[in-house]
């Protein structure tokens, strides 16, 4: 295994518009969501094309309100992301089997911060990006004020092999690693996990 090379997290605000383009890419879900999936009705959703997605990730990067995320840096190469914003934010959580099903926290609160999306570039994969961004999105979050943090991985124990694709929510041992708690089980291979900033 190759050095892991040293690793930086800052905040997507703080990051050139091209080290984001470069982490989402080209191909794949991530060239097509740009972290738009669980902010947009079905509706939007389904007539919503890449540029378009693209376009409103780039309008939130750049109002910064908060910034919706944090980029990893190895040896000042963009290799990774992670969405993390107050739950309200995303609007298609709250209807979500996993996180209505699940999560014990008002969908209104915006005290409640999500982390629900992680991207890691092929090369890098593997190779503790994810814990990285992890730990960084906590910092960010816990630096706007954030009451609680939740992730709705994914039981890779449970649900088998799976595909880097589907590991986007992250997996159940990132974030137990990180100090979150589960505190939900929504479905065999999903759950609801909180790490508490305050009461």
């Amino acid at each position: 295994m190759s050095e892991l090379g040293q690793v930086s997290i800052v905040s997507v605000s703080d990051a050139p518009w091209g080290d984001v383009e470069r982490v989402f890419g080209t191909r794949g879900d991530p060239a097509g969501c740009w972290c738009q999936y669980f902010k947009l009705s079905n509706a939007e959703w389904t007539d919503a094309e890449p540029a378009e997605c693209k376009a409103l990730l780039e309008q939130q990067v750049r109002a910064a309100a908060p910034p919706p995320g944090v980029i990893a840096y190895r040896d000042g190469e963009a290799v990774g992301w992670c969405a993390v914003e107050p739950r309200p934010n995303y609007s298609r959580l709250a209807r979500s089997r996993v996180v209505g099903g699940g999560s014990p926290e008002d969908p209104a609160d915006d005290g409640v911060w999500a982390v629900t999306c992680f991207v890691v570039r092929v090369g890098h994969r593997r190779s503790g990006i994810g814990g990285s961004l992890l730990r960084g999105a906590v910092e960010q979050a816990r630096a706007l004020g954030a009451r609680v943090i939740e992730g709705y991985p994914v039981d890779v124990a449970v649900r088998g092999k799976t595909s880097a694709a589907d590991l986007y929510h992250g997996t159940s041992s990132l974030f137990l690693a990180a100090g979150f708690a589960e505190v939900a089980r929504p479905s065999p291979d999903r759950s609801v996990v909180q790490l508490r900033i305050r009461e």
